[in-house]
């Protein structure tokens, strides 16, 4: 046999080889001279179809092809957090420095350091019977993150022994039945890390931003979609969510968004400061950058690499959330691919097997019990931007991300251009995960939390029936009643859906506050529906001075929120009371 296959067509990404030795679906191989990497997709007798990761110029028939053996896989180990790495792991830093501001083709450079020691403390001991996911020590990755060294997979028996002290991730630290165990692991990116047991969602992450947390709540280990036009804050809401989130650890995949934009988030993300802790918050991030001009088959990888780190952190036991922008990038990548493949199309050209590759990325995602002896418990959260063209949500990547995740954030480019942030539409997002968390939302937040919620809801969805009445009759031909509900509803909106992410205390609520702030204004629809219906001019209610400061409660400091919004709450029954002692 031929110890390397032979080009016989280029096609833009996609390459046709022949008699490649070894060749298996989705191995990685060197094509051309400069050992361009590449993966197969197809095999066809001996025939290879071969998708490149980087520009094709330059490859030609009969040009070489060498198979690695192995398929396309990312490095796992210490030094992953507070990188930025292009969609097949290469750390972009030391490739502006070999090749400058464009990427070299061919160039290969290890995503990790090799020669950086690491501290190892050791969490077991020499004689243990250890199995895969067993934590063998730890290394204090960066100030924020402990990153725990677990036994490969495939591995367990006696662990024979184990070193303490500084080492590089290829030196060994342990040996369990004869194998050297080092820090460094390799994982394929489209295989799924396994669970010991998968467990229901049942604890929310918490984001600080009041539409999200209270109206479409997205649960720890769940799956959230984000579809907009351009310009409806997409981005906007996937860097909030990586700045406020209560995760452990934030992915961020850059997926053929434009190159400004990315450039912003790579500028951008170094400087932000983690609220908790006041460190920067890449001291917990991973940044996958792939821009729009960078090749489209790394593209589509890009996603599958963010969640196979995301994996290895949740199996640490960690809380991991994994940003996606945007999905439909990485569709148009599966097109053109399909389309060179000369593949059946489906709707509106993508592949027939679109919904079931976003099924694929979607369902890794989930909380649950990880490998391992001690039973930790970790999970893996997606959120997903979709960008169908000219705002249709009935496109498929939209309507087949909805039939995965069960939750859908809708933004509205009329709120956006009102500057309503965040755009999120009210009446046409939901959350599935809602009666999964109930029982959280009653234990720490209180005993009346979805009874407020949902009569919040009622009232949004009320607005939204008597503004298509006054648009056609007017609004004076609506009851008292109705003009209270329109009017308690832009205060829904305006005082708590509304949130600014430059006010230092508006840009992140808790749940405790955004509860009282809730229940202050359903409060002041019912106080206010008891003084109409005792013959109090709604006029007369809007008039009170206290109405006036429930606008300013979600720009009061959270150590004294729940005082301060009490009181408001309790002078809002008293006025009232008293108009209506007045007509008496």
């Amino acid at each position: 046999m031929a110890s390397q296959g032979k080009i016989i067509k280029v096609s833009g990404p996609l390459v046709v080889a022949k008699e490649v030795p070894n060749a298996r679906m989705a191995d990685v191989v060197k094509v051309g001279e400069k050992g361009i990497i590449g993966e197969i997709i197809k095999l066809e007798g001996d025939f290879s179809s071969i998708q490149v990761y980087e520009e094709p110029e330059g490859l030609g028939a009969g040009d070489p092809v060498v198979s690695t053996g192995r398929p396309l896989s990312v490095e796992l180990g210490p030094g992953l957090l507070e990188s930025i790495f292009d969609g097949i792991e290469r750390p972009l830093p030391l490739i502006l420095k070999a090749s400058g501001n464009f990427i070299g083709r061919g160039i290969s450079i290890n995503a990790l350091n090799r020669e950086k020691k690491w501290e190892f403390t050791p969490a077991a001991a020499a004689g243990d019977s250890v199995t895969t996911g067993d934590i063998l020590g730890t290394v204090q990755e960066t100030s924020l993150i402990k990153h725990r060294i677990m036994v490969p997979p495939g591995v367990e028996g006696k662990l024979e022994e184990i070193k303490t002290g500084s080492f590089t991730i290829v030196e060994p630290i342990a040996r369990i039945n004869g194998k050297e165990i080092t820090m460094l692991q390799y994982w394929p990116v489209r295989k799924a890390r396994p669970f010991a047991s998968k467990l229901p969602a049942t604890e929310p992450l918490i984001t600080g931003q009041r539409i999200i947390d209270s109206f479409f709540t997205l649960a720890k280990g769940g799956a959230a979609c984000i579809p907009g036009p351009f310009g409806s804050g997409k981005t906007v809401v996937q860097h909030q969510l990586a700045k406020w989130a209560d995760a452990d650890i934030v992915i961020f995949v850059g997926c053929g968004e434009r190159g400004n934009e990315m450039t912003d988030v790579l500028i951008e993300f170094p400087q932000l400061k983690d609220p908790k802790t006041g460190r920067p918050l890449m001291e917990r991030t991973v940044l996958i950058a792939n821009t729009s001009n960078m090749p489209i088959a790394a593209r589509e990888a890009s996603v599958y690499t963010g969640a196979a780190i995301a994996e290895y952190y949740r199996d640490m036991g960690y809380n991991v959330l994994l940003s996606a922008d945007s999905t439909s990038r990485w569709a148009e990548a599966l097109r053109e691919m399909s389309g060179r493949l000369e593949e059946m199309p489906g709707e509106e050209g993508y592949p027939a097997y679109l919904g079931g590759r976003l099924a694929d990325f979607y369902e890794r995602s989930g909380c649950g019990i990880c490998l391992g002896s001690d039973k930790r418990k970790g999970s893996f959260t997606i959120v997903g931007s979709v960008s169908p063209p000219g705002g249709d949500m009935s496109e498929p990547v939209v309507q087949n991300t909805l039939r995965i995740v069960k939750v859908f954030w809708g933004l509205d480019y009329t709120l956006a251009h009102k500057r309503h942030f965040p755009a999120i539409n009210w009446l046409s997002s939901y959350s599935l995960y809602l009666n999964n968390l109930e029982d959280y939302f009653k234990d720490k937040v209180a005993e009346a939390w979805s009874k407020t919620r949902n009569e919040a809801m009622r009232l949004l969805s009320e607005e939204a029936e008597l503004e298509e009445i006054v648009r056609l009759v007017g609004l004076d031909s609506l009851s008292e009643r109705e003009q209270l509900i329109l009017f308690v509803s832009k205060s829904i909106r305006e005082d708590f859906l509304y949130q600014s992410a430059f006010d230092p205390v508006d840009q992140f609520s808790t749940m405790k506050k955004q509860y009282l702030i809730l229940r202050l204004i359903v409060s002041l629809y019912r106080e206010g529906l008891k003084a109409i219906e005792a013959g109090i001019a709604l006029e007369e209610i809007k008039k009170l001075e206290v109405v006036a400061e429930i606008a300013g409660t979600r720009l009061i400091p959270e150590e004294q929120a729940e005082k301060e919004i009490a009181a408001i709450e309790e002078r809002v029954k008293l006025d009232i009371s008293g108009l209506k002692g007045a007509v008496k």
